[in-house]
């Protein structure tokens, strides 16, 4: 039996500098783009979209390693901390798993 573990790791951020949508994507979009690279995961803006100084970003992984899916989005969790130009609000996980096979 194997069993397989869902995970969603959901950031809010506050960009306190942001006086406008084209300033937000500026700051957002490098994030999105370095996590696909680096971390070769996808992170999306999922809320806030019309919000100059706010946003909600998602991402999701499945791995047959609950410790995996930690050093995974503790490294992407980091990554986003790191950005000078935004404040972390909340974080937060969700799991699911779900076993497989005979």
């Amino acid at each position: 039996m194997l069993t397989l573990y869902i995970a969603a790791l959901i950031l809010e951020l506050h960009l306190p500098q942001c006086h406008s949508l084209k300033e937000k994507r500026a700051i957002i979009k490098p994030i999105l783009q370095k996590a696909q690279h680096r971390y070769k995961m996808s992170l999306t803006e999922v809320d806030y979209q019309e919000l100059w100084q706010r946003a909600l970003l998602a991402s999701t992984t499945v791995s047959s390693s609950a410790k995996q899916v930690e050093e995974v989005f503790n490294s992407l969790e980091r990554f986003v901390w790191s950005n000078p130009e935004i404040e972390v609000v909340s974080v937060e996980r969700k799991w699911f798993s779900e076993e497989i096979g005979s």
